[in-house]
């Protein structure tokens, strides 16, 4: 008697699942399964990448995340220059994708490439004037006609990892690489005021597509903090990401969900208490950890259940106390 094995589709749910849950192990047999079954298949190879990636296995995750292109429809663009895969180049441009957070997480690799080639960095605008004042690289908006430099080879913003070959997460480590342009600074002089300030975020864009999981119902979930300090709502964006660094830098403490914010405070060095939900948090996470090699300056709280904000304020509170 022979039995039939699960078809693809159905061992990546269940390699998504049981990451979701923590059984890692089972989850990347799972999604090996399924590229066994389909070699190739965007979804298995999506599944395993994460199931490896939440592990902190870089050097075999990494590479398999160029399955988003064809799973999520993140086309890259029609440009007539060979794509760069790390090799020494003399000109490299680099493209924008996914959200804010992603974008500014990556930014970080543009001092590096800098010393071995002359980079031009495409930016959407909210992000234009932060990264002038603090990459070495040329910025360029995104705008409907664009014009630069012809490159050598051109590369999306999220492969730069896979490309420099980063094999552990604790190669990602950098200290600040962003700063506030001085004009956002004197702008916004003033805005905290004496004592303690504490900028906090509690949801993220709604169209993500894990936004239910990742953000809180509202603000008051974070109403116990106000104990600690004045609370500034930095949820809702003031300005471009150049206001809201200037404003980040008068906080003594963030305190955010899963969004841009919660990056941008990692990046500029910030003191930084990361919420994450029970489940469904993204792998760049890690399983289990408290710190983040991504930014030496932030710590995370997971909730102990679905839903369970509460808790994880009041651990932030208790700490705080």
């Amino acid at each position: 008697m022979s039995i039939a094995a699960p078809p693809p589709s159905e061992l990546v749910e269940q390699a998504v699942t049981l990451r979701s849950q923590g059984r890692l192990a089972e989850a990347e047999m799972a999604a090996r399964a399924a590229l066994h079954l389909a070699p190739g298949d965007a979804g298995a190879r999506w599944a395993l990448a994460t199931a490896l990636l939440i592990q902190g296995r870089y050097a075999e995750g990494l590479p398999l995340l160029d399955a988003r292109h064809e799973l999520f429809g993140r086309f890259k663009p029609p440009l007539p220059y060979p794509e760069w895969t790390g090799e020494p180049v003399e000109r490299l441009l680099v493209w924008p994708e996914q959200g804010f957070g992603d974008q500014i997480q990556v930014a970080r690799f543009a001092a590096a490439l800098a010393e071995r080639m002359a980079v031009t960095w495409i930016c959407p605008p909210p992000l234009a004037r932060l990264f002038r004042a603090s990459l070495p690289v040329e910025i360029v908006e995104v705008a409907q006609t664009i014009e630069f430099p012809d490159p050598d080879a051109w590369v999306m913003c999220f492969s730069l990892p896979a490309r420099l070959g980063l094999a552990r997460p604790e190669e990602a480590a950098s200290g600040p690489y962003l700063r506030a342009p001085d004009e956002a600074r004197a702008r916004w002089r003033g805005f905290a005021g004496e004592g303690c300030n504490i900028g906090v975020a509690w949801r993220g864009n709604p169209g993500h597509p894990n936004d239910r999981s990742r953000s809180m119902p509202s603000a008051e979930a974070l109403a116990p903090l106000a104990a600690f300090g004045r609370l500034h709502d930095l949820t809702e964006p003031r300005g471009d990401f150049a206001d809201t660094a200037a404003l980040v830098e008068q906080m003594d403490l963030i305190v955010s969900v899963d969004t841009a914010l919660a990056h941008l405070a990692g990046a500029l060095g910030k003191p930084t208490r990361l919420l994450l939900p029970a489940q469904e948090y993204d792998w760049r996470w890690l399983w289990g950890r408290e710190d983040s090699p991504w930014y030496p300056s932030m710590r995370l709280y997971r909730q102990p259940s679905p839903g369970d904000w509460a808790s994880v304020v009041g651990r932030v509170a208790k700490e705080l106390g």
